[in-house]
Order: structure tokens, then sequence, then C-alpha cells
């Protein structure tokens, strides 16, 4: 596990353990972590983590997400999303940073947010960086 990934969990501020369900829309401040079923909408400036036994059917709204578990649906984050192994996601993603660790799988759309200028920068900053190598 990360380091930054042991600094959100030792923030979480609610938990939804495995075996509990929940249905509907959840809104919150702070670290949240999912184990169970949530099925409906998740919104949040602030981190969503699904873990890794968590099954995920929503539109997620959030600063951070981290999955770990399974995700049908949608994902729109606005700073970055993280995509562990042995996990499975299906659906979209709109987000600036992505990250997906080899044994993770994602079927779907991603699309890389931010305004023109945002992904430009991105990519003079990326042919740089080859250069350098």
């Amino acid at each position: 596990m990360s380091r930054s990934a042991k600094n959100y969990e030792k923030t979480i501020r609610a938990f939804l353990g495995e075996g509990t369900e929940f249905k509907g829309v959840i809104s919150f401040e702070g670290t949240v972590r999912v184990d169970g079923v949530l099925e409906g909408e998740v919104v949040t400036e602030d981190t969503f983590i699904i873990g890794a036994a968590a099954r995920v059917t929503a539109t997620i709204q959030a600063g951070v997400v981290i999955v770990m578990g399974r995700v049908d649906g949608k994902i729109e984050a606005k700073e970055k999303c993280e995509i562990r192994t042995g996990s499975h996601v299906k659906g979209e993603i709109f987000t600036p940073s992505i990250y997906i660790e080899e044994g993770a799988v994602f079927e779907g759309t991603c699309h890389m947010t931010g305004g023109e200028g945002e992904v430009d920068k991105r990519l003079a900053a990326a042919a740089g960086h080859a250069k350098e190598s």
C-alpha cells in the first residue's frame, strides 16, 4: 500500500463495512470508505475509498477516488482517480489525473478533464521529461 493511501485511511471519518447495503445519495466531508454494497450517488469534495470487498453501482463525484473493489458507473474525480490491483471499474471516468495499477481492470472510457491549457501543459511537461531521459 502506498504512503498516500495510508494517510487517507488514517483520516477516515465514516465507514460502511462488509455486509452493509446502502441505496440512495450519500454526501459527506472528509474521507469515507465503503466495503459493502452501495447503489446510487456519491457527492463530496473530499476522498471516497472503495474497499476491496465493496460493490458500488453509482455516479461518483469526489475530489479523490481510490478504487480497490468493483465500481459500475460514472466517476468524476476533480483531483485524481486511482484504480488499484485487483479492482474492476466499468464505466466512464472524468479526471485530470488517473493511475491504474498492474492487475486492475478498467472497461470503459476515460476523459482527461481540465481546461485545454491544462492538457497542453501536461503534454509539454511529458514531452520535456521524455527528452531528458
